[in-house]
């Protein structure tokens, strides 16, 4: 194959295992992919604009980021809600496993150490192997030797299948070492421009699955990590697991027919519209909540407490409140907090959910809405 993807090696236990190629490939710039990365590019950059002109863009984040741990966990299988994800955080009792709850969690605590580990440590295998240690710490497959590269043979397939029928084998322990560190050079390339230079890396990465588990979450991580770290967005605000979630058969496909038939352009393009259909998505759901958030502020202007408004940030971050942490949140008395989500209540901005007879739980239900809306997979 002239632009061959990698090769199959046989193992001595007798099954055959893939060594990808260094990136980068030599890459046909088909009509289609310069038309897709030039629409990428366009409107990423201007979501990159608009985040730099939102008030409260870190307010806003904390939503996006929290939806964006959710789809990813998704994709590997757990099923808690954004909903429930962030009832959890405002103290709500949710009829969710502990488990799929914990395995988000993880992922948004994953996200947020990278995002405050950029400015002191460069993306390399020492970052990559700390983000795989917070997001499996004490889940499901934590026994996978968390923020270590793995020493033994993983493969990927349905449930049941072994090595000898698995769909992908990635590269043997022997030769992991060898991947990572061609991985970690291309990871530092400054020369490919950046959206296919996340799209290569990421594909590189769920090809080596350095780790036992946790591979496709640690990867879709390191997509806004980089695009942060080559200053892409001055905050993270575009998450490409939506889309990879709302097309999950053609994300598999599309890697995998990489590693197979070394089909990169289709992959770039997959990875280019979902990078430009999910700026476009995150602009508008970002510009909707800011009007919301500005039309609500007006309503409890005037008001003779400022607590008020300042529970109204707390719903800009999470839309679900309690009055027990509004107080603890913004250090007043309980009784404060109440009338001040009273106030929310009178102006239609909050309702009361659930039954509890103690502290009751309040929610923003039209920015849940927007939160909650299905991926975008079309232009606008």
């Amino acid at each position: 194959m002239a632009n061959a993807p990698g090769r199959q090696v046989r193992c001595a236990e007798g099954y055959s295992a893939f060594i990808p190629a260094p990136l980068p490939p030599n890459l046909a710039w088909t009509s289609k992919l310069v038309a897709a990365l030039s629409d990428a590019d366009r409107l990423i950059g201007r979501l990159a604009g608009e985040g730099a002109r939102l008030p409260n863009p870190h307010l806003l984040m904390r939503p996006f980021v929290r939806r964006e741990a959710v789809l990813s966990s998704r994709i590997e299988g757990t099923q808690a809600t954004l909903g429930e994800l962030l009832a959890a955080e405002a103290g709500a009792a949710v009829d969710r496993s502990p488990d799929d709850l914990r395995e988000v969690g993880n992922y948004v605590a994953a996200l947020e150490h990278g995002l405050r580990r950029l400015p002191e440590l460069p993306l390399s295998l020492r970052f990559v192997k700390e983000l795989h240690a917070v997001l499996m710490e004490g889940v499901r497959g934590g026994h996978a030797t968390p923020g270590e590269f793995r020493r033994s043979q993983n493969w990927i397939g349905p449930p049941g299948c072994t090595l000898a029928n698995a769909v992908y084998v990635p590269p043997p322990p022997g030769a992991l070492m060898s991947c990572m560190g061609e991985w970690e050079l291309a990871l530092r390339d400054a020369t490919i421009p950046p959206l296919l230079h996340a799209a290569l890396i990421h594909y590189q990465f769920e090809a080596i699955h350095p780790f036992l588990d946790g591979n496709g979450r640690v990867g879709r991580l390191l997509i806004t990590l980089l695009l942060v770290e080559r200053n892409i967005l001055p905050t993270p605000l575009l998450y490409l697991s939506a889309f990879f979630e709302a097309t999950r058969r053609d994300y598999y496909d599309r890697l995998l027919a990489v590693s197979r038939n070394g089909e990169w352009e289709a992959w770039l393009e997959y990875f280019l519209n979902g990078v430009a259909r999910q700026s476009e998505d995150a602009v508008s759901r970002a510009e909707r909540i800011n009007r919301l958030l500005e039309e609500w502020r007006l309503k409890v202007t005037g008001a003779s407490s400022k607590t008020p408004a300042l529970v109204l940030d707390m719903v800009a971050a999470n839309p679900f409140v309690t009055a027990k942490r509004a107080a603890e949140h913004l250090g007043v008395a309980f009784t404060t907090a109440q009338r001040a989500i009273k106030r929310l209540m009178d102006a239609s901005i909050v309702e009361e959910v659930g039954n509890a007879q103690r502290d009751r739980v309040y929610c923003a239900r039209a920015i849940l809405d927007i939160l909650e809306e299905p991926a975008r997979l079309s232009p606008a």
